[in-house]
């Protein structure tokens, strides 16, 4: 079936909401209406409705007119098999020893890795993203350089394939959190699926604000790979969980943003050990030497 859409741009964020509502309005009507601020600092907004059918190209004229938007832009998306789509975009992902691959890639496992099955999901954390695959490097890296096997909290865990990496190389049981209780259902199933249930323990909570955090801490190793701000703000209470000698992995930081981070972590007693950039993202690795 045939996808439609109609973008326009206007200013303010009122006139945008305005013309949204009205845009919900049309015969045909779409099915689904986004609006969104452009981030360039315009002032402007993209509002964006989507049709299974031809819109009206009149009605969409008037709309913008007296809505005092540009006209919309109708366009016809192309049909898309979209399982095929990711099944292409998402290929296995080495990060040292860590092969992290979709099950439709099981049969390129290759000898001697540390597999992680992480199907993509509404969680973020598939090996993919520049943050999460500088985690798995810098953890690789740690462990070549001989780091000993430790307690580990996955703070911010997305799919839990952090914590995961982390059960397939060391005894005890992992803690995977996250604030979000779509994430901790997700990061369960994948612990299912990689046949790691009883080493990692996937729990809900906002930063470190859960009893079975406070009970397993002080850890060897903290992963937080979430962004700037909750890392900043995260910064007292994920060093003062750290074991005097702990390591801690921080990634989600812009490579602009990296300074102002890694200032921060050592301000509060930290030696920051090694940063790696990929693409965009800068992932930093810290020990904790209070």
């Amino acid at each position: 079936m045939p996808t439609f859409t109609a973008l326009t741009t206007l200013t303010g964020k009122p006139a945008a909401q305005a013309l949204s509502n009205a845009l919900e309005g049309l015969d045909p009507a779409p099915t689904g209406v986004g609006v969104f601020e452009v981030e360039d600092s315009s002032g402007l907004w993209e509002v964006g409705g989507y049709f299974t059918e031809p819109p009206d190209d009149i009605a969409l004229h008037l709309l913008a007119a007296a809505h005092g938007a540009k006209p919309f832009a109708i366009s016809e998306l192309p049909e898309t098999d979209w399982v095929a789509h990711v099944r292409r975009e998402l290929a296995p992902v080495e990060a040292g020893r860590f092969f992290v691959y979709g099950s439709h890639d099981g049969d390129k496992v290759p000898d001697g890795c540390e597999p992680l099955l992480i199907e993509a999901s509404m969680a973020f954390g598939t090996g993919h993203h520049g943050t999460t695959l500088g985690c798995l490097r810098a953890f690789d890296a740690l462990l070549t350089d001989g780091l000993v096997p430790g307690s580990v909290a996955d703070i911010g865990c997305g799919t839990a394939v952090l914590a995961m990496a982390a059960a397939r190389v060391w005894p005890g049981t992992m803690l995977a959190s996250d604030i979000d209780p779509v994430a901790v259902d997700v990061a369960r199933a994948n612990v299912a699926a990689n046949g790691l249930t009883g080493q990692v323990a996937c729990v809900e909570a906002a930063g470190f604000d859960h009893p079975d955090l406070a009970t397993a801490g002080p850890f060897d190793l903290i992963f937080g790979n979430i962004l700037k701000g909750p890392l900043v703000a995260l910064a007292p209470d994920l060093v003062g969980a750290l074991e005097p000698g702990g390591h801690a992995i921080l990634s989600g930081i812009l490579n602009e943003q990296a300074e102002n981070v890694a200032r921060v972590y050592s301000e509060l007693g930290t030696n920051i050990l090694k940063q790696e950039v990929i693409g965009d993202w800068t992932t930093i690795t810290l020990r904790n030497v209070a």
